[in-house]
């Protein structure tokens, strides 16, 4: 006859679970905002896929344990200090990677010339698309500090103390770099939206 397991061992193997389970949803419902930080710092897909998967991967060896509402903040830091610490890497490496990638962006889709049946009118779509890329091109021009206040604030909906922690700053900063962002964008693309 085996005797059962005490109840604290499948009280902790439970709450193990359940704490991998609450990192995997915050991990999911980052990622996409996070890849899309990254893409816009870095200018690349391919580099900001490894900074998040970085980051993530960080976060979840070190600091897992941590309360769920610490997640957010500290995830942010790291990802933070990754597109620092790519940025530190340097010119030399991006000019290359750039160089050998130009190549592959020539290859045709071929489902891209497809029609689909349920879209807008194409000049709705145009100016969609026109003022998508006039602000990535106006955030790709902020400043770094700027970019990161802006994107932190808005896209991640932190407030400004935990934006202040992601960005290792004080929280003057954060509102001064926040303060100066929007009215660069606004003046940049006071001609796509009212």
């Amino acid at each position: 006859m085996r005797s059962a397991a005490p109840a604290s061992t499948g009280l902790r193997w439970e709450e193990r679970l359940e704490s991998r389970a609450a990192l995997d949803r915050f991990l999911a419902g980052v990622e996409r905002r996070a890849l899309r930080m990254a893409e816009i710092a870095t200018g690349s897909r391919d580099e900001a896929l490894d900074i998040v998967q970085d980051a993530m991967l960080l976060l979840a060896r070190r600091y897992a344990r941590r309360g769920e509402h610490e997640w957010g903040p500290l995830f942010h830091r790291i990802l933070q200090n990754r597109i620092r610490d790519w940025y530190r890497r340097g010119k030399v490496r991006r000019h290359w990677l750039d160089w050998l990638n130009a190549n592959d962006e020539d290859e045709d889709d071929a489902l891209a010339g497809i029609a689909d049946p349920g879209s807008r009118r194409p000049e709705d779509e145009l100016g969609n698309t026109r003022a998508g890329h006039a602000l990535e091109a106006a955030l790709h021009a902020l400043p770094r500090r700027q970019q990161q206040a802006f994107l932190l604030r808005v896209w991640e909906g932190l407030d400004v103390a935990a934006t202040a922690a992601a960005m290792d700053c004080s929280e003057g900063s954060v509102k001064t770099h926040f303060s100066r962002a929007v009215h660069a964008l606004r003046e940049q693309l006071e001609d796509h939206w009212p």
